[in-house]
């Protein structure tokens, strides 16, 4: 009998991973992949997994036939770009955070509430427009991609700059986060991370020279106890919050459309209930992850679900099977259900661990704004044709969602 082994590349994974999550739970939820990595895959194990001290720093793993074939395409060390807040551990993660977290106090996020709901109901204005012009809108060009672009893009104060290619770059640099083999396309992911680390640099030379009150601005004059980040370590955090800050509620605001155009009961008990906008968040994310995949590398032998998972692993935990997991969620763990009282329990956000994502309340505020008023400015809306989905692991959410009305 032929061993199991999780495979993305398999037919109708695209579009809907979450039988194949479901397979790989029933069959083996703590998975040793052929290519050298694990996999955990239900909702305890990938909860305690975030929550550990296990590191993120990739000089703790041992070499798999993954890393060497990457390694061998790029013909030396493989990353996109210099590592990031993400890619640290403590202390060296912790001064890092410390040093933006201000700007994503939950005060300060809350205080850019008018300026969110201004450029959604601009965005609703277009769809509107353009679905009486042609009889169809794309709620990713229209509404998904724009909206935290242009958030993120004001809150680092990023200057002029050629936004489609950043966009561009930004969308290959995140294919990083996938279990990629092909060596072209490792070739491909590696030039996008050098040309967008070289791009951020120039925006960061920019705004030294026409400093504002942004946030760009204040990671170039922080200092904190006389630490101050180094120029390679300042345009590693710009990348990953100009690449994090959109690309995730990108598919945030895409899937949740999605999915509740989908569901007609559950869109028709959202334009009905306000009330539900937070929650409606919860469980969206829960529902569709933006984000399918977080890692860590074992610092000691790491024992779960009776396997032992040797020191210098390097684990994957699937946050959008734990999502979906039956033994956490209960028997509708497939079901979109606005009012689930623990939906706020998803792994989206990295449990609570010392990772947790800094930018959640802006996600939050973005999705809840931007959600609620588009089933309630569109109470009749419909998807208009196909959707088509970005082909990727990770980072995973649809490139186009027409609509009508």
């Amino acid at each position: 009998m032929t061993a199991y082994v999780f495979d993305p590349s398999r037919p109708g994974f695209a579009e809907d991973p979450y039988p194949f999550y479901a397979e790989l739970r029933a069959k083996d939820p703590v998975h040793e992949h052929p290519l050298g990595y694990w996999i955990l895959s239900r909702h305890a194990d990938v909860f305690e997994l975030l929550r550990s001290r296990h590191s993120v720093e990739d000089r703790h793993a041992r070499a798999t036939p993954l890393r060497r074939l990457r390694e061998d395409a790029v013909g030396g060390e493989y990353r996109a770009v210099a590592p990031t807040m993400l890619d640290r551990d403590p202390p060296d993660h912790t001064r890092l955070r410390k040093l933006v977290t201000k700007a994503f106090t939950k005060r300060a996020i809350d205080a850019l509430e008018p300026r969110v709901t201004e450029l959604v109901d601009t965005a609703l204005d277009r769809m509107e427009h353009r679905i009486a012009d042609t009889g169809r809108a794309d709620v990713v060009e229209e509404l998904a991609y724009p909206l935290p672009m242009t958030v993120i893009s004001e809150l680092l104060g990023m200057p002029d700059t050629d936004h489609t290619r950043l966009r561009e770059l930004a969308s290959m640099v995140v294919r990083r986060l996938d279990q990629v083999t092909d060596p072209e396309l490792i070739q491909s992911i590696a030039a996008a991370g050098a040309e967008l680390s070289a791009r951020i640099d120039e925006v960061v030379t920019e705004k030294r020279r026409s400093p504002g009150d942004d946030v760009l601005t204040a990671l170039i004059q922080a200092e904190d106890d006389g630490d101050v980040l180094t120029d390679e370590e300042l345009v590693a955090q710009v990348v990953l919050l100009y690449v994090a800050g959109h690309e995730t509620t990108v598919n945030l605001i895409a899937n949740g459309t999605l999915a509740l155009l989908r569901n007609p009961d559950q869109f028709a008990l959202l334009t009905a209930r306000p009330d539900l906008d937070a929650n409606t968040v919860e469980e969206v994310l829960r529902y569709e992850s933006p984000v399918h995949q977080s890692r860590r590398i074992t610092l000691s032998q790491y024992r779960v679900g009776g396997r032992v998972i040797p020191a210098g692993s390097f684990v994957l935990a699937a946050l959008a099977s734990a999502n979906r997991d039956p033994e956490f969620w209960g028997p509708d763990a497939d079901a979109l259900r606005l009012d689930r009282a623990n939906a706020r329990s998803h792994v989206c956000f990295g449990s609570g661990g010392a990772h947790h994502c800094l930018g959640a309340s802006l996600a939050r505020l973005e999705g809840r704004v931007a959600l609620g008023r588009l089933v309630r400015r569109f109470p009749k809306l419909a998807l208009a044709d196909t959707v088509t989905w970005n082909g990727r692991i990770n980072v995973r959410g649809p490139v186009s969602v027409p609509v009508t009305t």
